[in-house]
């Protein structure tokens, strides 16, 4: 989602510097200026410090940092659908959202920050044409808010899952599956490509900018779609994650509470037998060392993980839109009175797509399940590409390691086999001489 305050532009010189719009993510060191012709009414872009090592190099810097998001964002949330599709083990509802989130945050990537970065490389101009902008305008506003309401129908999952374990599978049927991907799909078209293609969503001032100069495609929005967009998108979901996220924390810290609770009544218990005599017996007591005590300390090792992964998924997901969208707001309300340096607004913009490339690592690499397919879907791509890029060699060294393997496996297979028998045989004996001798002296063994 992008966002600029307008200013006149009846002269014929505008400063880049003035203008506070989210296609312009131009350096601090950068002094760009827009020059209009007076006979084409069209826009000349150039740099009067182009030859500055310093900015040559930040201008590179701040290009490979948006390759690599992008990079990541893309192939990242492909791992994780490709892991889904290929191990059934991982296809259960909440995989389902999380296949799903995968899917928008690589279509923002494909279509909010490629197009994004194409402005960087070009110094603010817009290549594409008119009604380019508001495709890229409208993706821009659509995936990036699916993305966050895929992270509240997760945290909605998660809470009936943690809270209400029992009733969970009644609660998240398949049916209502569907229904909530199909509002997380269907819902942000209202606040995207409705308002943006019916030109609800701005000024009468900026539409005339936008066709006077369609080389820069910048997005200026009104108070009202400002406040509405940005509670549909961020602000209502981000309460619900809050509050979803607050309820299954207090669940783990009163499900921890209980489990030492219990383990402090079953210490004072045998305490209590013990002074009177009474004894549980050396069995009694082994057994309940074995079974509570590792259950107990396992539980609670998942319950104190279970609160430090919710501290992460927040403090990622707060850190990464909570400035776009104070600064969407802010500017909005605020108008002409706080404008916004083109620094600020390209941090705020990427913070924000950096959600996209973290959001597998967060939702996926802590299940223990997604870490293994990630490794066996990781080693699948390296050995195609190993045979396509050795050709027959590689062919033969990878046909020979099977072959290699079974015949140890067949050895080892062999000598299972003669253990096996000489058990067996052992076992046929032991069992004449018991049926020989006098049934008092068969002892049975548990």
């Amino acid at each position: 989602m992008k966002v600029e305050v307008v200013l006149e532009a009846d002269n014929f010189t505008i400063d880049l510097a003035d203008l506070s719009t989210s296609m312009y993510l131009t350096d601090t060191y950068v002094n760009r200026t827009l020059e209009v012709n007076e006979t084409t009414n069209d826009f000349v872009f150039y740099n009067q410090f182009e030859d500055d090592p310093f900015v040559v190099f930040l201008v590179i810097l701040k290009c490979l940092i948006m390759l690599f998001i992008i990079l990541a964002a893309i192939f990242g949330n492909l791992l994780v659908i490709v892991s889904v599709m290929r191990h059934r083990k991982l296809r259960v509802i909440t995989n389902y959202f999380v296949v799903s989130l995968a899917l928008a945050d690589m279509l923002v990537a494909i279509w909010a920050m490629c197009f994004n970065f194409s402005v960087e490389i070009t110094n603010g101009e817009w290549l594409f044409g008119y009604f380019m902008c508001d495709v890229w305008n409208s993706l821009d506003v659509y995936f990036s808010s699916a993305s966050i309401l895929h992270l509240c129908c997760i945290s909605v999952d998660r809470y009936y899952a943690i809270v209400q374990p029992l009733d969970y599978p009644l609660i998240m049927t398949t049916a209502k599956l569907g229904i909530m991907l199909a509002v997380v799909w269907c819902s942000p078209a209202l606040v995207s490509f409705l308002p943006i293609f019916m030109g609800w969503y701005t000024t009468e001032d900026h539409l005339n900018f936008r066709k006077r100069f369609p080389n820069v495609c910048s997005f200026t929005v009104n108070k009202v779609y400002a406040v509405v967009s940005s509670s549909v998108s961020f602000w209502i979901p981000g309460v619900i994650m809050l509050y979803m996220y607050y309820r299954i924390y207090m669940e783990a810290d009163r499900q921890e509470r209980m489990l030492y609770r219990s383990k402090v009544a079953a210490l004072l218990l045998d305490k209590h037998l013990q002074i009177n005599g009474i004894s549980m017996g050396e069995v009694m007591r082994e057994r309940h060392s074995i079974q509570m005590q590792p259950m107990a300390s396992s539980k609670m090792k998942r319950e104190r993980k279970a609160a430090r992964t919710l501290g992460i998924i927040m403090s990622a997901f707060l850190a990464c839109w909570l400035p776009f969208f104070l600064w969407y707001i802010i500017t909005a309300l605020c108008g002409e009175a706080c404008p916004s340096p083109p620094p600020v607004v390209a941090a705020v913009f990427w913070v924000g797509y950096f959600n996209s490339a973290l959001n597998p690592l967060i939702y996926a690499y802590f299940n223990r399940d997604f870490r293994a397919a990630f490794r066996k879907t990781l080693d699948s791509c390296c050995r195609y590409l190993f045979l396509s890029l050795c050709g027959d060699i590689g062919r033969r060294y990878c046909c020979q390691r099977p072959r290699r393997d079974q015949h140890h496996s067949n050895a080892s297979s062999d000598i299972h086999m003669n253990n096996c028998v000489k058990s067996t045989s052992a076992d046929v004996l032991r069992a004449h001489h018991a049926s020989s001798s006098r049934p008092e002296d068969i002892v049975f063994e548990t």
